[in-house]
Formats: structure tokens, C-alpha cells, sequence
């Protein structure tokens, strides 16, 4: 027990010292609300409209990608150190393991996660591989509403 002793005394102070800084921030700050404090902030913009009433799911997709390649970065990193001593075994496994986490992203990309704005619909997978794609049909302009027509002018 007395080598333990040590990590409860550091527990302890550290929920006195939570505990005492947040009485005194009740204690000390002042109260003094108003619109703009009460306003959510969003990056130093005015919201210009109520926010909805659900939250889109694609916020948190976007958060289990990232999450996804934290977790294939942390796999990676034993295997680049030891790559040597697992031979081609560890090689073709790191190979399956990346194209598992490589087939997701894409799937999720082609569902539209990453098509921020107003709420969009899921797009139906046939229309993103179909065979008659060319590349004026892919690539979305962005960015040119209200501009003239560059072929008119």
C-alpha cells in the first residue's frame, strides 16, 4: 500500500485543486451577461440563422475518420520500427490492415460525408462509379456564384 501512496496523494490534490479553482471562478467572476456573450461563437462569425434541430451526422463521421487514421498511425509506427523482424508476414498484414481502412474512407467519401453546407441527402452509390463519368461531370466548381460567365466574356 505504500507504494501507492504517492498517486493518491497527487489524486487528492488534484480534486482540491479542481475543486478550489472552480469555487473560486463562482466566487470571483464577475457577472456581467449580455447578447454577445450569450451568443454561440463560431469562429468569430455571426450566426445568421437558428441553428437546426439536429446536429448532422456527417460532423461525427468526419470525427470516426480521424479517429480511424490515429488508430492506423499507431499500427503503423511498431511495424516501421520493427519492420525487419517481421518479414513479409508483417508486410502483407500492414498491406490487408490499410486496405480495410482505405475501402472505408472511400465508401464514407463517396456517401457524401465530406459535403459540408446545407443538409444533404445521401447520393445513391450508382451515380458516383458509373462508367460515363468524364471530368467536367466530377469536378464541382466552388466558389463561382455571382461571377460572370468566363465563356461569355
Amino acid at each position: 500500500m505504500g507504494q501507492y501512496l504517492p498517486v493518491i496523494c497527487l489524486m487528492i490534490l488534484a480534486i482540491l485543486f479542481g475543486a478550489v479553482s472552480f469555487v473560486a471562478s463562482r466566487l470571483l467572476a464577475p457577472r456581467r451577461p449580455s447578447a454577445a456573450k450569450q451568443a454561440p461563437y463560431e469562429c468569430g462569425i455571426v450566426p445568421g440563422r437558428e441553428l437546426p434541430e439536429r446536429f448532422p451526422v456527417s460532423f461525427y463521421i468526419v470525427a470516426m475518420l480521424f479517429v480511424m487514421f490515429d488508430i492506423e498511425i499507431i499500427f503503423i509506427y511498431p511495424y516501421a520500427v520493427s519492420r525487419s523482424d517481421l518479414g513479409s508476414f508483417g508486410f502483407w498484414e500492414m498491406i490487408a490492415f490499410s486496405a480495410v481502412f482505405f475501402a472505408a474512407f472511400v465508401y464514407v467519401v463517396a456517401r457524401g460525408a465530406l459535403d459540408w453546407g446545407p443538409v444533404q441527402m445521401y447520393r445513391r452509390l450508382d451515380s458516383v462509379v458509373s462508367a460515363n463519368r468524364t471530368l467536367s461531370s466530377t469536378i464541382r466548381r466552388v466558389g463561382t456564384e455571382g461571377r460572370i460567365n468566363e465563356k461569355a466574356a
